[in-house]
């Protein structure tokens, strides 16, 4: 198998993929992550995908490159990383009550072969209608400042939550596994029990 390498520095990312039990290396992919103008949520995180990936192939000959990117959006406002608590609070109340949609996009590149397969894996999260302080609450407990969304539906974000639509819950931490796989065997390799 050739090196398995994640265009991201995420440790969120690390961790889900670390789940497949493979050896892996992470690069950061330096990419500018500003949207184009006029730029759809979905467009946008397949665009980044695809181009953290190709950033990382770039110095490679023979590697399997992982790349991913994610945009959470509702009622057409993107929810990025938040950064702090005055900007999580704002974007918790805007999504309570609402359904947020999380755009994750996965790419692989073949940097021998040059071969990329890129898709979106989307899903829904309708947040309960949160009083003030429920969101300070959490906000307090958890400290998400570094998630798309502000809340870990892998930690105690998940009881901010009333319901997750999807194919593939690993997609709303930020690497859709189900699809990876998937690629991964595309691509001829065996993953550990599977």
């Amino acid at each position: 198998m050739p090196p398995l390498i994640l265009a991201s520095t995420s440790q969120y990312r690390k961790m889900l993929l670390a789940r497949l039990r493979l050896p892996f290396e992470t690069r950061s992919p330096n990419v500018d992550e500003t949207a184009r103008p006029g730029e759809a949520p979905r467009d946008l995180a397949l665009r980044l995908a695809s181009a953290k990936a190709r950033a990382v192939a770039r110095d490679f000959t023979d590697a399997l490159v992982i790349g991913s990117d994610q945009v959470a959006h509702c009622e057409g406002q993107v929810m990025g990383k938040p950064g702090n608590y005055e900007r999580a609070t704002q974007q918790l109340r805007a999504m309570r009550g609402k359904t947020t949609l999380f755009d994750t996009a996965l790419c692989l590149i073949d940097a021998k072969s040059g071969r990329e397969q890129l898709l979106l894996v989307p899903t829904k999260v309708r947040l309960r209608d949160l009083s003030d302080a429920e969101i300070d609450a959490y906000l307090r407990a958890e400290e998400p400042y570094d998630c798309a969304g502000s809340a870990k539906s892998e930690g105690l974000g998940i009881a901010l939550m009333e319901a997750i639509e999807g194919d593939d819950p690993n997609a709303l931490v930020g690497l859709p596994l189900i699809a990876l796989v998937t690629m991964l065997r595309a691509e001829g390799v065996q993953l550990p029990g599977a």
